[in-house]
């Protein structure tokens, strides 16, 4: 696992997301692992809501740099917060964006890349018995829509706002297991299965 390149990053950009927090330490559990990890904010890229009409008059620069981002790692993990029973609007517009072919661009002119052949483990936190586990549910089939190999193992981290300590760390050892376990199966996967 050692220098594995993965992205982590979470489908909220509000400041005390259980998701951001969950990403967070996710990240320190890859890296001590040995994983080369990004941890990406999504509220540091310009991103509009996905309008056909806008990007026929140029693709927003900061989608690009999503683009590129998502590109340059073969494994992510996605932790998604649950909305009406699914993921975010933020998450379905980032994908949105990060999937639109851009025509005549020599990287980008196809609506496969970034996504076809990416690793991605799941991982969500709620306040509900569930963990967020239906945004999972939902976002699966859309990744494997978009060609990526999503880990069967996935973790919900229900009861969030008992879960995390005042540092944002994850005191249950249950739980850093089970986060634990989503990052194995993506960094050994992500070492097989890269394009």
């Amino acid at each position: 696992m050692a220098g594995m390149k993965l992205l982590i990053f979470a489908g909220s950009t509000r400041q005390h997301s259980f998701n951001r927090r969950l990403a967070h330490v996710a990240a320190a559990q890859a890296r001590a692992a040995g994983a080369e990890v990004t941890l990406l904010e999504l509220a540091t890229l310009d991103i509009p809501l996905y309008n056909a009409d806008l990007e026929a008059r140029g693709t927003p620069p900061d989608v690009l740099r999503l683009k590129e981002t998502l590109d340059a790692h073969p494994a992510w993990i996605i932790c998604s917060p649950e909305y009406n029973g699914s993921y975010t609007g933020l998450l379905k517009n980032t994908i949105d964006w990060a999937s639109s072919p851009v025509h005549g661009h020599p990287v980008w002119g196809s609506g496969d890349r970034p996504f076809a052949g990416k690793v991605v483990g799941l991982l969500s936190a709620s306040n509900g018995a569930l963990g967020g586990l239906r945004s999972l549910s939902h976002l699966t089939p859309l990744l494997h829509n978009l060609q990526c190999w999503v880990c069967p193992r996935q973790f919900a981290l229900n009861h969030a706002s008992d879960a995390f300590d005042a540092q944002g760390q994850l005191p249950s050892e249950v739980h850093r297991d089970r986060v634990q376990a989503v990052l194995d199966q993506v960094l050994w996967a992500g070492q097989r299965l890269a394009t």
